[in-house]
């Protein structure tokens, strides 16, 4: 029976977890905001590991906000101490080196909700009272 994860996989999915708990408790520079790690892909032959972070904050923030740029370039000068720690606490034998990037993906499914809103607009996609006298044999009679 063939596994249901690959080996790369199961590191990516382990060294996001290790990695989001890392920079929320040892990352202690200022101009890393509250960032949250949605993803890391892993070279096949664990050379890279590319991690994509996405920043909380109250305004749209996009690849070339001076704030993500700030929190990429300090995520990188740690990535070797980050890389350290990923590699104590999973014990591999070889560590990939972190690629951090920032993540889009957020932003554009926000936009796509709102595209979505304006052309569909806010009513039910099923009329709710329409639904339940098909349901209700005695109304149909």
């Amino acid at each position: 029976m063939p596994r249901e994860f690959s080996r790369i996989d199961r590191i990516g999915d382990q060294m996001q977890r290790e990695l989001a708990q890392l920079i929320q408790r040892e990352v202690k520079d200022p101009r890393v905001g509250l960032v949250s790690v949605n993803a890391v892909k892993v070279s096949r032959d664990l050379g890279y590991a590319d991690v994509y972070v996405s920043l909380l904050s109250t305004e749209e923030l996009t690849e070339d906000s001076a704030e993500v740029q700030d929190s990429l370039k300090v995520l990188a000068k740690a990535s070797g101490f980050l890389r350290g720690q990923v590699g104590r606490a999973m014990k591999l034998r070889v560590v990939p080196q972190l690629r951090f990037h920032f993540d889009t993906l957020q932003g554009y499914s926000r936009k796509m909700d709102s595209l979505i809103r304006k052309a569909v607009g806010d009513k039910p996609a099923v009329d709710r009272d329409e639904d339940d006298r098909q349901d209700d044999p005695e109304q149909n009679a």
